[in-house]
Formats: C-alpha cells, sequence, structure tokens
C-alpha cells in the first residue's frame, strides 16, 4: 500500500512566517499577508494537485473561514483534489450533515473527505452555543456518528440518546462513495469514538516512540469491535535542498516570534481542556531551547500556534527517512503543511514526493507508478 499525502487550505490566512490561531487562540497580524481568497486558495489547492497530494484539509474554528463554503467553491475550479472538510457535531443535525456530505460528493464527483471535530475549547464552544462538557461532548459524537453512518447506508433511523433525538430519518439519495471519516483525540473517550466509527484515526506529530504508543491503544480498541483502522499524522514540514538550508528556515521563523506573543498564546493554551494539545505543549514547555524533540522533528511551530505544532525539517532526504520512520509505525496518510503554504508545497511536492517514489514508498494519484514523467518537446519539434 503506497503513502497517502494530504496539503493544507489556510482558511484563517498565509504568511512567509507563522500564522496564529486555533484552539482558542486568536490569529496574529500575519494573517493579513496573504487573506484566505478564493483565488489564492485556489492556487494552493491547483499546485497540490498536480504535485501529487490526494487531499486538502481545510481547518475550523471562529478563527477561519467556514470550511463547508470554502471548498465547495475551491472545488469547482480544481479537478481531482479532495477536501478534508470538518464536521462538528455541535453546530448541525446529524440528519443535516449526512445530507450535506451526500450533496457534496454528487457535486464534486466524490471528492469529500470529513474530518470530525468534537470540539476541545469550552469558550469557542460556548461561543457556537454548545454548553456541554467535554465528556459530554464525545458522548454525543457517538451519538452523532451512529446516525450518520446508518444513514449513508441506506438505512432509515430512529434513535434516541442521551444528546441526539431522530425519528424515522433517511436520505432520498446516498452519497457515491460515502465518505472517509477522519477523526483525532488522545483522551480516553476519543480513542473508544474512534475505534467504533472512524476510518482514519490522526495523531499530531509527537515523537515516534509516543506515536507508536498511541496507535497501539487505538488499535487494541478496534480489534476489540472487529474493526481495522487507518492511522495519519498532522506535521508541518521545513523541507530544502540541505539541512543547512531547513534548519536556517526553522531559525529565522523563531526569531519571527515576538516573546509576548509566546507568553499570550501559550497562556492561551494552558487553558485548554484538549489532551492532544496538552501534549503538544509538553513538547517544548513554552520556551526556545531543546525544540528539535526527535531528529528532524522541531517543535517550535507550537509556540505561537495552537493544535499541530511540530515540523519536520531537514534535508529532502532526511524529511523522507522520517516519513519511513513513521510509515514503519503504521502511518499511512500524511496531513501536511508549511508557511507560506504555496511555496512549501512545491519545497515538498518535488523534493520529498520524488525520493518516496523511488523506495516504492508513493506514486502519484493521477499517474500509474510505472508511468515516466512526462517529457517536454521543443514547440519547433513538436510541430513538424
Amino acid at each position: 500500500m503506497t503513502l497517502t499525502f494530504h496539503w493544507f487550505l489556510p482558511t484563517s490566512g498565509d504568511s512567509r512566517h507563522v500564522v496564529g490561531g486555533g484552539h482558542g487562540v486568536r490569529p496574529g497580524a500575519a494573517g493579513g499577508d496573504r487573506p484566505p481568497t478564493v483565488g489564492y486558495l485556489t492556487q494552493i489547492a491547483r499546485a497540490a494537485e498536480d504535485l501529487g497530494f490526494t487531499g486538502a484539509l481545510t481547518p475550523t474554528g471562529t478563527w477561519c473561514e467556514d470550511a463547508w463554503l470554502t471548498t465547495a467553491m475551491v472545488s469547482q475550479r480544481t479537478e481531482r483534489l479532495k477536501f478534508l472538510v470538518a464536521f462538528r457535531p455541535d453546530s448541525v443535525s446529524p440528519t443535516l450533515a449526512a445530507q450535506m456530505a451526500s450533496t457534496y460528493q454528487r457535486l464534486t464527483g466524490g471528492r469529500l473527505l470529513v474530518n470530525v471535530v468534537t470540539g476541545g475549547e469550552r469558550q469557542e464552544q460556548r461561543s457556537y452555543g454548545d454548553f456541554l462538557e467535554k465528556d459530554q461532548r464525545y458522548e454525543r459524537t457517538d451519538e452523532f456518528l451512529h446516525i450518520v453512518r446508518g444513514l449513508w447506508a441506506g438505512e432509515r433511523v430512529t434513535r434516541t440518546g442521551r444528546h441526539l433525538r431522530v425519528e424515522e430519518a433517511e436520505l432520498s439519495r446516498l452519497p457515491d462513495p460515502a465518505p472517509r471519516i477522519y477523526f483525532g483525540g488522545s483522551s480516553p473517550l476519543a480513542l473508544e469514538v474512534a475505534a467504533r466509527h472512524v476510518d482514519v484515526y490522526l495523531t499530531w506529530g509527537e515523537p515516534p516512540a509516543a506515536v507508536a504508543e498511541k496507535i497501539a491503544r487505538v488499535r487494541a480498541h478496534a480489534e476489540a469491535r472487529g474493526r481495522r483502522v487507518r492511522f495519519g499524522i498532522r506535521l508541518h514540514v521545513i523541507t530544502r535542498d540541505t539541512s543547512e538550508q531547513a534548519w536556517a528556515e526553522a531559525r529565522r521563523l523563531l526569531e519571527g516570534f515576538a516573546p509576548e506573543t509566546v507568553r499570550a498564546v501559550q497562556e492561551g493554551l494552558a487553558r485548554s481542556e484538549s489532551e492532544g494539545q496538552r501534549r503538544m505543549l509538553a513538547l517544548h514547555g513554552g520556551g526556545h531551547d531543546g525544540l528539535e524533540i526527535h531528529p528532524n522533528l522541531w517543535a517550535g511551530i507550537g509556540l505561537v500556534r495552537g493544535g499541530a505544532g511540530t515540523a519536520l525539517v531537514g534535508s529532502h532526504q532526511e524529511v523522507a527517512d522520517r516519513i519511513e520512520e513513521y510509515h514503519a509505525l503504521g502511518i499511512d496518510e500524511f496531513v501536511l503543511s508549511g508557511y507560506p503554504h504555496l511555496e512549501e508545497a512545491y519545497w515538498f511536492g518535488e523534493g520529498v514526493l520524488p525520493r518516496l517514489a523511488d523506495r516504492g514508498l508513493w506514486s502519484h494519484p493521477a499517474r500509474p507508478a510505472d508511468t515516466p514523467d512526462p517529457v517536454l518537446v521543443p514547440f519547433a519539434t513538436a510541430a513538424r
């Protein structure tokens, strides 16, 4: 099985510096460098499509543009790229969510993937009108996915749960295919939900030993229910022709972190209810020292950004080596990003993906593995 790579649509804005935001953190001023217009996001999406990425993760929250509306627009300007779009069980009924996904599949030719976001920040949840506590939110997610899965399977669903209730819910048109469900979460309840419902379990970029331990727990829960789950990892990347060039770029980004910004972001993230966010904070401790927490794994991004806070940093060869290391643990899908997202897509797509192809770990999804790269023919010769 070849590896699957997804890129990221920066719907809060893009920059040559790290754009903050996420998990209760307000986006920084850098978000205005490249506003998230449909035109710019389309540039990123088309670059990802051409380079061989399978899909593009699109975030959700009060700090960014709505994922459903944005990707619906960008999908009409792309041909193959799939969109990993956020499902929020707190803000839409399960029947409507199932219907939206079904419509999206038909109008895009089956290019929807869904990322279920339970919500780990109390204040953000309450801003959406959701006043459930964390454990209750996971209970609701479990009920939500039971209903959605049933509707996608063509069932007429009547279900009364603790948080959700539907009577004789049914879709007039089923999604073809039913979207794959992605999900991340590190708490015990999150792992239970993953084992029961999801197709791909996502973890943030922790050192390999921690990732292996989490994979083992999710896999054991899923196997106990007779299910198999794929595993993915969410990382940033800084890859260059040489290791020295890559680390110079990481230092440049780090030098752009104002001390007062780091303090404010870390104070906000310390209040997070997310177990995954707590694990991210523990990797760097809020300081600038010891940020390379495993060879080529850098925790600097997490100083100013909530959510995924680590990056693979190194030469193209080194980054390919680290990807192979994670793959050996059971990771088959990689959800990547970098600043700025347009340029970094090319650095990774032209530098790392060909090396992985040479190792037999990846092939371009739009070309058979044995198809050689196209040969450019001079116009004068072609015209004869």
